[in-house]
């Protein structure tokens, strides 16, 4: 079939509730790039929403799963323990962000370790109330359709929810009510720590302490906007959880991995979780998620309690050691913050500059986890978007506000970067110009 074609089956044939952002069809990824059916190579700053964190078809990676098919395809774990499993533990191990985090447990996806992460904390605790904070996505399975806060149209129409969510804002500087509207100086770097506040009060209004099991939070707040914390912030939310007796876990979905130039974001605050959630690039686009925790707790669920039929699939978890030895042989994080500084500097640049600061409200993130928020009420981060893909380079929106994000792939060349940032920045200047995009795809429907 044509590239045409194709595209007017999948229309045809796939469920409509799946968002994306073009009706183009991909053939193959090498590198930075993909390739689509009719030809077309466009430059991908998407990563498959920050997975292939190490580019599409990674050598090693794709060697690692290559061997590992022709040893072992399906070593069902609840039959017994299977050599890549283990291999994969013993490669996470000196990963994580505190040395408690020594258990782990795997699964497919990032929704589903995250349900991982909600048993565990339930039992554990004994406790059932579970909060999450405004703005955060944990996944659109039926139990984190409850604590995805990001967007309404996760849960619209699909209730009743899981019951026991409560929310609380999360500290977004860019939107903060109180540092917009005051002339005390409140901003990034001198945070009124409100949300610290109405954190404190819904365990006194809403969710006792003695009924709370868990806060989940985003280190960096990822479909709600590539949104950091204020120095400080995560400590505070730290020592509540150490007061009242509640589990903090971190969801490192998409912030893990390398992602923001730390092994994992919470890193960069010196805050030990006491579940830590992951998945996305542990494998580079192998399904694969895992929770680590300390043995104490998980050591609590009773054998059968945990399990899956693909739960720590032989190949997936065969690419997760390719992909941990990769990280240390090419000195990714390296990367990660040299490419990110390029990229940042050039955002920055786009924010102070007379021609397109109009457009441009705020710019953040941390390596290559990346947002530019727009001015609201004229879709300027869609346009942006649109026409990027008009010059064959791939971004997505994110967010209830008016922003892009960038996730290009952690090795990235110092080239490849480069032709992105003339891409990106000329794309603004067109739409700060007033150039209106061709209609590309549904710009900006890929929802996750």
């Amino acid at each position: 079939m044509s590239a045409q074609a194709l595209a007017h089956f999948g229309l045809k044939h796939v469920a409509k509730g799946i968002g994306r952002l073009a009706t183009d069809v991909i053939e193959s990824g090498s590198g930075s790039y993909v390739t689509m059916v009719g030809g077309r190579r466009m430059l991908d700053f998407t990563c498959g929403i920050g997975v292939t964190n190490l580019g599409h078809c990674h050598p090693a990676i794709t060697k690692a799963a290559q061997s590992q098919v022709g040893k072992l395809v399906h070593g069902q774990i609840n039959i017994a323990f299977q050599k890549s499993y283990l291999s994969l533990v013993e490669a996470l191990l000196p990963m994580m962000p505190h040395k408690s985090l020594d258990t782990f447990f795997f699964w497919n996806s990032g929704a589903e370790a995250v349900e991982a992460a909600v048993k565990l904390a339930r039992h554990a605790t004994k406790k059932q109330n579970l909060i999450v904070m405004q703005g955060s996505y944990h996944g659109r399975t039926f139990g984190t359709m409850a604590m995805t806060r990001s967007k309404t149209i996760y849960g619209q129409n699909y209730g009743p929810l899981m019951p026991g969510v409560f929310s609380v804002p999360f500290p977004y500087c860019a939107q903060c009510s109180i540092a917009a509207n005051s002339n005390t100086g409140y901003g990034f770097d001198n945070c009124c720590m409100d949300p610290v506040l109405q954190l404190e009060l819904l365990l006194k209004r809403e969710t006792a302490p003695s009924d709370t099991a868990a806060i989940f939070i985003e280190p960096v707040l990822g479909e709600g906007g590539y949104v950091p914390p204020p120095p400080g912030y995560l400590s505070r939310v730290r020592q509540i959880c150490d007061k009242n007796d509640i589990l903090l876990v971190a969801d490192e979905v998409q912030s893990g991995f390398g992602r923001t130039g730390k092994m994992f974001a919470i890193e960069h605050w010196g805050v030990r979780p006491d579940i830590l959630i992951m998945a996305k690039g542990i494998a580079n686009g192998f399904p694969l998620s895992a929770i680590a925790s300390r043995k104490e707790l998980m050591d609590m669920q009773p054998p059968g309690s945990m399990g899956g039929t693909y739960a720590g699939n032989a190949v997936s978890c065969a690419a997760g050691v390719a992909v941990a030895k990769t990280f240390e042989d090419e000195r990714i994080l390296e990367n990660v913050n040299a490419r990110g500084a390029e990229l940042k500097a050039m955002l920055r640049s786009s924010s102070l500059n007379n021609d397109t600061a109009r457009v441009i409200h705020d710019v953040r993130g941390l390596g290559l986890m990346l947002a530019l928020e727009c001015r609201p009420g004229h879709g300027y981060a869609s346009k942006i978007q649109a026409k990027c893909m008009e010059k064959d380079l791939l971004v997505l929106t994110t967010s209830i506000h008016d922003t892009i994000r960038f996730i290009p792939p952690l090795n990235i060349t110092k080239e490849d970067m480069a032709k992105g940032i003339g891409i990106i920045e000329d794309a603004i200047k067109d739409v700060a110009m007033g150039e209106d995009p061709v209609e590309t795809g549904s710009r900006g429907q890929a929802l996750e």
